[in-house]
């Protein structure tokens, strides 16, 4: 549906369609004729990036860092950026104008100022000083300069300044490959030649000149820096030097071990000490056990002076296992030992070998068992804190290794990575010195020629301009069809309103509607005569009646929509005999509907009146001239016999004057007189104001049967009238619904 309206909206504007895209054809035309033809000139750098010394160049300008393709594309970004920087171009520029000034065939035509320039010789001498001097200096002119300003203004009356070569060049990669096309195109062979190849010259020379200032000042950093990361590592190195000699620290991974080993085997010994002790004690209850008291009284005294020497014996004997202990099981030690053990074993011998126990018993095997085991238990008793003290010791000096161990290792971290860093930055620094011997890999493999034509884009232009203007026509005309918000078709009425229409009546000039001719009517038929005289006085620009011309086509299609919509309306009806005609605002064409209804119904037989309710803008009252007034009617200053009395087609005007219905009589006096309407005519028209008046049309609804409202096509709904027809809508079934009049399709 959209579509459909869309199209007709074209067709509206079919000539503006054809003819403007012909027209802007046409300008673009005469407009191109006059551009002169082009030349194009290319030449080709090889940038050897992607292999041989290319690689070093990318290396070097990505930090070393070659890895792949897209650092390769990055690359040759940076390299065609660098191209087209504004000290490459003034360059050329340089050039371009000294060339000029030096010359007698410049290679355009000299500007006003050019010529200026040329004719003063020594103004011409100081602008090639000036141009050679920024040209060997590499220097862009200083517009804050106001000699320097003017050379500047000489170049772009030539167009050879920076923006006017920049939007003629074009500097690319050729697809995946090491090489980048130079292209320039302008009106003179020569020209373009002499700026592709001078552009490539120059940007070499810059490039060569950057790169190299770049390498050395690399190299210099990063020899500064190993020299740095150097002294870093050797201060760290020295630093854990002196910690170990502070600490007496030589290994403490086989210190530890030693340590471990050492407490592993005193406590082995020491539980084989406490098994002995244990054992030997036992042994000692057991030989006790076997004495009586007396016994065991004479042999204490016996073996008083014995057991002395034995204990004397005995302490000698455990400070030597004492000493061994200590030393680690020193074997010269060890010798002293097993030589006091043989002293001590003597002297039990010889505690045996006298007579220490009563004579009537012989029990000095027991003893001397007893003795032995005592000497040995002591030994073990003191092996065990001799055992103990060493493990105690052992292990003070294995706790106090962890913290030496923790310092050192953070050290030895530390020294690591520094030692990383410096052979990294060593490497790159060695990498960086070998590169400064090297030349800039890129260079000119295919020079520019004197330019060649470039195929005439001038058809290409005109058809385009056509194409863009029809385009742009019709990209204008659907914004507008789109924001056009506007009522164009009775659908578009009742999507809005949700109420239905009736009937839809063209825009037609007026002139050419002739009412009575529409229906054919008879003069000699007395109901036609009777029309035919109340609308005879009527203004020819709504009607021409006595016009002997045939019916106008416009009148057959006009009839047939009114036909229709009075079929629509006597449906609507339901019964009713009044119907008032109104509308939202003034001049929608409420009289002319009021006036071709009333032809439509009266050719149907029916008793017609028609009722001019608009007493502001009276317009039926003036095209009809009618004989009786409503404001005498609802006064009772007439009767309804003498209106009925003209015939079957009756008109009741207004007087015009600033008065509403209710103003007149009664609204009881009023309701009774319409009824008494009623009674005569089959159907009764009033034309009422619009609903923008507010009650001088609310008045006529409150007393009319059935409303009807005319709505103007192409017009918009306003907020006042959704409020207007929110009042419409809340009459349910005595709003019938709307007349879209002057509709252009």
């Amino acid at each position: 549906m959209e579509f459909t309206k869309f199209f007709k909206v074209l067709k509206k504007h079919k000539y503006g369609l054809i003819f403007l895209p012909i027209a802007a054809m046409a300008i673009t035309f005469f407009i191109a004729k006059k551009q002169p033809s082009l030349y194009y000139s290319q030449s080709r750098l090889s940038a050897g990036l992607t292999a041989g010394t290319g690689s070093q160049l990318a290396q070097q300008i990505l930090n070393g860092d070659n890895g792949g393709e897209a650092k390769i594309n990055q690359t040759f970004s940076n390299v065609t950026q660098i191209m087209q920087l504004k000290i490459v171009f003034d360059q050329v520029s340089y050039q371009l104008i000294l060339h000029d000034l030096t010359t007698s065939t410049p290679f355009r035509t000299p500007s006003k100022l050019f010529n200026d320039v040329v004719s003063n010789p020594s103004a011409k001498q100081h602008a090639i000083d000036v141009y050679t001097r920024m040209y060997n200096a590499k220097q862009s002119l200083l517009l804050t300069d106001d000699d320097q300003y003017g050379l500047n203004e000489l170049l772009k009356s030539m167009k050879y300044n920076y923006e006017s070569l920049r939007d003629k060049v074009r500097v690319y990669r050729v697809e995946a490959s090491d090489f980048i096309d130079v292209y320039y195109e302008s009106d003179n062979p020569k020209l373009s030649a002499f700026v592709v190849n001078t552009l490539c010259q120059e940007f070499i020379g810059y490039y060569s000149f950057v790169t190299q200032q770049n390498k050395v000042k690399a190299t210099e950093f990063l020899r500064e820096l190993m020299l740095s990361k150097k002294d870093s590592m050797n201060a760290k190195l020295d630093s854990l030097k002196n910690y170990k000699i502070q600490n007496r620290v030589l290994n403490i991974g086989d210190q530890a071990k030693s340590l471990y080993s050492q407490i592993a085997s005193f406590e082995t010994n020491l539980e084989m000490a406490e098994k002995e002790v244990q054992s030997n004690e036992g042994a000692i209850k057991a030989i006790d056990a076997k004495f009586t008291e007396q016994e065991r009284q004479y042999m204490e005294a016996k073996l008083t002076q014995i057991n002395q020497e034995i204990t004397t014996t005995q302490q000698q004997l455990n400070m030597l296992n004492d000493q061994y202990i200590k030393s680690n099981f020193d074997p010269a030690i060890k010798t002293k030992l097993d030589a006091m053990k043989e002293v001590l074993a003597q002297k039990i011998n010889q505690s045996t070998d006298k007579y220490i126990v009563n004579p009537l018993n012989t029990k000095e095997t027991l003893i001397a068992q007893k003795l032995k085991l005592e000497m040995d238990m002591e030994l073990a008793k003191a092996s065990i804190r001799a055992y103990k003290n060493s493990i105690g010791s052992l292990n003070y000096r294995l706790q106090s290794l962890a913290p030496n161990e923790a310092v050192i290792q953070s050290m030895q971290a530390d020294i690591e990575v520094a030692g990383k860093e410096y052979l990294d930055i060593l490497n790159r620094y060695n990498q960086s010195a070998m590169q400064l011997s090297t030349t800039v890999p890129i260079k000119v493999i295919e020079q520019a020629l004197p330019g060649t034509k470039l195929p005439s884009k001038k058809i290409i232009l005109v058809a385009l301009s056509g194409v863009v203007c029809f385009i742009l026509y019709l990209l204008i005309l659907f914004v507008l069809f789109y924001l056009d918000d506007s009522i164009q078709a009775p659908n578009d009425l009742v999507n809005k309103t949700e109420v239905r229409v009736l009937g839809a009546l063209p825009r037609i000039k007026t002139s050419l509607l002739d009412v009575q001719r529409m229906w054919t009517i008879d003069a000699s038929n007395p109901i036609n005569t009777e029309f035919k005289k109340m609308i005879g006085t009527a203004k020819s620009e709504i009607q021409a009646l006595a016009a002997p011309a045939p019916v106008a086509p416009v009148n057959t299609e006009f009839k047939k929509m009114i036909r229709a919509t009075r079929f629509e309306i006597n449906m609507a009806l339901m019964g009713g005999r009044n119907l008032v005609i109104t509308s939202l605002e003034e001049g929608e064409g409420k009289t002319l509907i009021c006036l071709s209804m009333v032809s439509a119904f009266q050719v149907m037989n029916k008793k017609v009146l028609l009722i001019d309710g608009n007493f502001l803008n009276p317009g039926i009252t003036t095209m009809t001239q009618p004989r009786y007034y409503i404001e005498d009617y609802l006064m009772g200053r007439i009767s309804l016999d003498m209106i009925a009395a003209d015939g079957n087609v009756n008109v009741l005007g207004n007087k015009g004057m600033d008065v509403s219905l209710f103003e007149i009589n009664t609204e009881a006096e009023i309701e009774q007189k319409i009824l008494e309407l009623k009674d005569v005519y089959d159907i009764i028209f009033i034309e009422a104001s619009a609903l923008s008046t507010l009650n001088q049309s609310k008045e006529w609804i409150v007393v009319g049967d059935r409303v009807l409202c005319v709505y103007e096509a192409n017009t918009s709904i306003t907020n006042d009238m959704k409020e207007q027809i929110l009042y419409l809508k809340s009459m349910e079934s005595k709003f019938i619904g709307w007349i879209l009049n002057k509709t252009t399709s």
